[in-house]
C-alpha cells in the first residue's frame, strides 16, 4: 500500500505511538501496528496494545499539549505531555484525522487515516 505522506513524520508518529504503547503496557504485552483500506483513496493505521487503558474522563484531552494522565508529577514513566500533541498535529498538517478508543484494564488503539496512493 503506498500512501501520500511526509516519511520523516509519519515515522515520528508510528514511533511515538509504539513508544507509548510499550510504556504504558503491561509486562509482555502485546502492541500490534496494522493498515488496511478504508475507503476507495484512505487507508486506516492502527497501533493497538492490551496495556493499561486510558480511563474515558482522559480521552477528549490526551492530544493537548503538556496533558499527562498521570497528574501525580512523577517522571518515572510519563513524559512531558507533548509526544500525543504532536502526533495530532503531524496528522492534521496532512489534512488527515487521528482518533483513540481505550478501556482500562484492556488498553487502547490510536488510529489514523492517510491518503492513498492509486
Amino acid at each position: 500500500i503506498l500512501v501520500r505522506a511526509d516519511k520523516e513524520r509519519i515515522e515520528q508518529v508510528l514511533s511515538n505511538l509504539i513508544v507509548n504503547s510499550i510504556k504504558y503496557g503491561v509486562e509482555k504485552g502485546i502492541t500490534e501496528v496494522s493498515i488496511e483500506n478504508l475507503i476507495k483513496n484512505k487507508v486506516i493505521v492502527r497501533v493497538t496494545d492490551n496495556g493499561e487503558g486510558i480511563e474515558i474522563d482522559h480521552l477528549p484531552r490526551l492530544f493537548e499539549r503538556f496533558y499527562r494522565v498521570d497528574k501525580s508529577g512523577s517522571r518515572k514513566v510519563g513524559g512531558s505531555g507533548l509526544g500525543l500533541a504532536i502526533v495530532k498535529h503531524i496528522i492534521e498538517a496532512h489534512d488527515e484525522k487521528i482518533y483513540v478508543e481505550s478501556e482500562p484494564n484492556v488498553g487502547s488503539e490510536f488510529s489514523f487515516t492517510l491518503e492513498k496512493i492509486e
